[in-house]
């Protein structure tokens, strides 16, 4: 007989993931081209409440507050959408392997950017686009879906990945008719994926239709757990699957956008993250879903500080994640014992 293997508890879990985001945050913003140590960051973040008087330098102010605390924040931030959807996604449709992505929502978003590119339009511009392309994407999907026959549950994946390829030929389409000299460049450096150039007003951007999703989905997640068991049991536990399964759906979709829409393409992060917290915390959605978000904060923060100081150019975190997550995946599909 194979011993099973002892789990922390899960507030241990929690509290374990909370103290290394936070050891995370602190150490990004020390680590950098231009180091600001930690009294400078005390004495920085004291001085908007107390008078001190400066022992740091106005570079190093100006960096941290218009720079690097934004881009920490929005890697938080997307890292912590981007796993709340993957594992709100595995539940909704019982599928291990489903992915933010699943509906079209980031063919969606590059569609929209690309266009924008293409129009010359400005960085703000380019990020509504790409949120608007997203949601217009999924709409048309869980329109389609909604008409097709059979199960709604296979008529929405199959759906997205129709609906996804089109949108997904229409970026084609626009890369192949923009300047090869600028647009191009800009559009193949977006699709990559990147937090480079974040600002607060990305941060202020996301955080609306992040917290307008994620907040249901925090509040639901016991409910999901009744969807992983099919709509019958639900029906005879007094739950409305289908709607509910639409209200998860369009919450993850609106966070997947949002996440989308200021960082560009960054692949694996919701679909290998919630595994990873099923291995810390078991397949309980009451417990998964704050791992997740945690977890896949804490991950994406620490491949951005990676991506920005391991080479003299900065690496678009995309590659990172692929490079991180698609082996990993691999492991964990084959491992002895284990199943996704």
């Amino acid at each position: 007989m194979k011993k099973e293997k002892k789990r922390l508890s899960y507030s241990a879990v929690i509290a374990l993931l909370c103290a290394a985001l936070l050891a995370a945050i602190i150490g990004s913003v020390v680590l950098g081209r231009y180091p600001i140590g930690f009294k400078e960051l005390c004495g920085i973040i004291g001085s908007k409440l107390f008078p001190i008087e400066s022992f740091w330098t106005p570079t190093q102010e100006a960096l941290l507050l218009s720079h690097r605390l934004p881009r920490i924040a929005l890697a938080c931030l997307v890292g912590c959408a981007l796993s709340a959807a993957g594992a709100s996604y595995q539940g909704t449709f019982q599928n291990p392997m489903a992915a933010p992505d699943i509906l079209g929502a980031s063919a969606g978003a590059s569609f929209g950017a690309a266009l924008a590119i293409v129009l010359g339009l400005g960085k703000a511009m380019i990020t509504l686009f790409a949120f608007a392309s997203g949601l217009l994407c999924v709409g048309l999907v869980i329109f389609v879906g909604g008409r097709a026959k059979g199960k709604r549950v296979i008529g929405l994946i199959l759906a997205g990945i129709m609906i996804g390829s089109l949108f997904s030929s229409g970026t084609s389409f626009i890369k192949l008719v923009a300047d090869p000299a600028q647009q191009l460049p800009a559009i193949t450096y977006w699709l990559m994926g990147s937090l480079n150039g974040a600002s607060g007003r990305d941060v202020l951007f996301a955080l609306i239709p992040m917290l307008i999703g994620l907040v249901p989905l925090f509040v639901l997640r016991w409910r999901i757990n009744i969807l992983t068991l099919g709509d019958e049991e639900a029906r005879t536990m007094g739950v409305n699957a289908p709607r509910l399964r639409i209200l998860v759906i369009l919450c993850a979709t609106l966070v997947t956008a949002a996440a989308v829409s200021v960082s560009g393409v960054i692949g694996w992060v919701g679909l290998v993250i919630p595994h990873l917290a099923r291995r810390l915390v078991g397949n309980n959605y009451r417990h998964l879903m704050p791992a997740s978000m945690l977890f896949g904060a804490l991950f994406l923060l620490l491949v951005d500080d990676i991506a920005r100081n391991a080479m003299t150019t900065e690496i678009p975190i995309g590659i990172l994640t692929s490079f991180i997550g698609a082996p990993f995946f691999i492991y964990l599909i084959t491992r002895d014992g284990e199943r996704i």
